[in-house]
C-alpha cells in the first residue's frame, strides 16, 4: 500500500471511531437529560407517560391537600393560564406554600397526574426559580414582585 493511501485509510478509521464514540456518548446522555415544562407547555406538547421532566409554576391557591397518611400531598401547579395536578409523597420544603413558585421533578401518569419525586421551593420572598419566571413571562402572566431587581 502506498503511504498516501495508508494515511487516508488511518484518517478514515480515526474519524469513524470518533463519530462512533460521539454517538455512544450522546445516546448515554439522552437518558439523563431532564427538560423543563410549564403547565401551558404540557397542554401544547403532551409528554409520554413515565418520561422524567421538570414541571414548574406557582402552587395554585386553595389546591394543597394533605392525605390521611401524613406524607402524601396533592396540589396543582399553574402558570395562571393552565394548571396540572401534582402528587408528592415525602416531606415538602419548609418554604412550600400556596401562591409561591416551585419546580417539581417527576413524570406524568396516563391519568394526567404528575407524580413528583422532588419538590424545590423558593428560598426567600423575592426569589422565583428562573425557569418559572421565564415561563410566566412567556405566557404574559408575569407579576413584578416588590423588591425584585427589574433588570432580570
Amino acid at each position: 500500500m502506498k503511504p498516501k493511501r495508508r494515511r487516508l485509510m488511518l484518517i478514515s478509521v480515526g474519524l469513524l471511531a470518533l463519530f462512533g464514540a460521539a454517538a455512544l456518548v450522546l445516546t448515554a446522555l439522552e437518558d439523563n437529560i431532564v427538560f423543563f415544562y410549564s403547565p401551558s407547555d404540557l397542554a401544547e406538547r403532551p409528554q409520554p407517560p413515565a418520561r422524567a421532566f421538570r414541571l414548574g409554576g406557582l402552587v395554585e391557591e386553595g389546591s394543597v391537600e394533605r392525605n390521611a397518611d401524613g406524607v402524601t400531598t396533592t396540589f396543582r401547579i399553574t402558570d395562571l393560564s393552565n394548571s396540572v395536578p401534582v402528587s408528592y409523597t415525602g416531606i415538602l420544603p419548609d418554604l412550600f406554600r400556596e401562591g409561591q413558585g416551585v419546580v417539581t421533578e417527576g413524570s406524568l401518569g396516563p391519568d394526567g397526574l404528575f407524580t413528583a419525586r422532588e419538590v424545590l421551593a423558593k428560598h426567600d420572598e423575592n426569589y422565583m426559580p428562573k425557569e418559572v419566571a421565564d415561563a410566566l413571562k412567556e405566557s404574559g402572566q408575569w407579576r413584578h414582585f416588590e423588591g425584585e431587581d427589574s433588570s432580570q
